[in-house]
């Protein structure tokens, strides 16, 4: 099978659709990496949040991307108007957005006639377009099984029920193949059953489960409970089919596509001993007020161990801009303990708003990682073997956050995350456990194990290896 046959065959085409975060657009570019990695042409659909910095925020960043992999493009659909909606969630904006944009959607793709087409569950509506296009559909998720288990599972809860999350308190919400969890740890925007969010998020799962397969960011023997519960179909509502799962990560971001700023805690990570150093990032949407940042840093001086603090500035109180994520960098000066700085200095380094985590993470000098935990996040720490302390803030976190705690035994949370204030003494406290005593020498050896089962199932013959394999094959023999 010479060069020439092969180039003599035409690439099946790959549309690509995430939703407009940032998380779900990483996420699904480094799925198009493995597609063209497997013979494939990718191109990847952008949607921009009306009256939002999307184009301006993301551009550099895309444009990045496809100089480093000239075999993925992008397609940005233009700008659209939503009719006004009454929800304090993000989520609902990206359902919306998904919404109105189907018109552009269509049209690009009648244009095109992709071979296949892969959207973000935000983006469930798309599947009206590529069924009246006849075009094969799937959707990638870009959590893991068990939050997937409890999507499916919402239209069931919601027919047991009249009471909204948040009314039920610590009752248990019981779902097959997960552990049970509190109503108060149910997803952020589900909590309130008048918000328009709540139903947007129930009617998702119809749409799930008519697609031709659901691929999922996490492999088999992380979340098997989770996984064949899907499967055996104990999850959906009756009277849907049960959708076909393709597990294939974890796929983490591969590298730090043109940027040079994390040039600064690479270095200083450089000249600290191994494993020593507690890492603080809690994601691209993760804010603390003023008063949390000042706990978290006399904590952090309290524990006496190093490290490494992403700050961000605090959150806007005007409501019509608590979507938006500044750019003006910290001040601080303004924000951190008097001296802090100074005393700390040859332990710690505190850098403003942004670092390569993945890259931080991978670094041997890297013993712990306090995290919001986004599920790009957890992935990344367990690729890296790095114990995670669970500091939950929006989302899906919590859910996340006890799937890692009770189920797998990778983390331990910080006290108060649900409270207005984590106490500087409880920051200390967790930091100098999860860096210096047994029971954080018992979650980092668990870490690294997973470690070494997620890299085995992404190498030659591995299951998600495999799983990907079978899925692609299946997508270029189809006639």
């Amino acid at each position: 099978m010479g060069v020439a046959t092969i180039s003599a065959v035409p690439r099946k085409l790959a549309v690509l659709y995430p939703s407009p975060g940032m998380g779900h657009i990483v996420s699904m570019i480094e799925l198009g990496k493995i597609f063209v990695a497997r013979g494939l042409a990718v191109t990847i659909v952008v949607i921009d949040l009306p009256n939002n910095t999307g184009s301006s925020a993301t551009g550099p960043f895309l444009a990045g991307v496809s100089a480093a992999n000239p075999s993925i493009s992008f397609h940005r659909l233009p700008q659209v108007k939503l009719p006004h909606v009454e929800s304090r969630h993000i989520e609902t904006l990206n359902f919306e957005v998904a919404r109105a944009a189907n018109p552009h959607l269509r049209d690009f793709l009648a244009g095109i006639s992709p071979d296949i087409f892969i959207a973000d569950f935000f983006c469930h509506v798309a599947r009206d377009v590529a069924s009246e296009l006849g075009i094969p559909f799937y959707f990638f998720f870009t959590s893991g099984a068990e939050v997937l288990a409890v999507l499916l599972h919402l239209p069931v809860l919601h027919s047991q029920s009249t009471a909204s999350f948040q009314d039920m308190g610590e009752e248990l919400v019981h779902v097959p193949g997960i552990p049970s969890f509190p109503a108060s740890h149910s997803m952020l925007p589900v909590m309130d059953r008048d918000d328009a969010a709540y139903m947007a998020f129930v009617n998702v799962c119809s749409d799930l489960c008519r697609s031709q397969g659901i691929i999922v960011n996490t492999f088999s023997s992380f979340e098997p409970r989770a996984i064949e519960a899907i499967a055996a179909g104990l999850c959906t509502p009756a009277g849907l089919p049960i959708p076909a799962l393709h597990c294939i990560g974890p796929l983490i971001k591969s590298e730090e596509v043109g940027v040079k700023r994390g040039d600064e805690c690479m270095a200083w990570l450089d000249t600290q001993p191994k494993d020593s150093v507690v890492f603080l990032c809690f994601g691209s949407l993760g804010r603390f007020s003023g008063k949390q940042i000042r706990e978290v840093a006399l904590g952090l001086e309290a524990s006496g161990q190093r490290f490494l603090w992403v700050v961000k500035s605090p959150p806007n109180d005007d409501p019509a801009k608590k979507f938006e994520n500044p750019s003006e960098k910290p001040d601080l000066d303004a924000l951190l303990p008097e001296g802090f700085l100074d005393r700390t200095k040859d332990k710690g380094l505190v850098v403003k708003s942004w670092a390569p985590q993945r890259d931080v993470l991978m670094h041997a000098a890297v013993g712990g990682f306090v995290t919001h935990c986004g599920w790009n996040s957890v992935l990344e720490s367990v690729m890296a073997g790095v114990p995670m302390l669970a500091w939950p803030l929006y989302a899906e976190q919590r859910m996340n956050k006890v799937f890692l705690e009770e189920e797998l035994g990778l983390a331990v949370a910080v006290e108060g995350y649900d409270k207005e204030v984590v106490e500087a003494r409880e920051v200390a406290a967790k930091v100098k456990w999860m860096m210096d005593s047994d029971g954080g020498r018992v979650i980092r050896e668990r870490t690294q194990a997973a470690m070494r089962q997620a890299k085995k199932g992404m190498g030659e013959g591995g299951e998600s290896e495999v799983t990907l394999a079978g899925l692609v094959d299946a997508w270029t023999t189809h006639a």
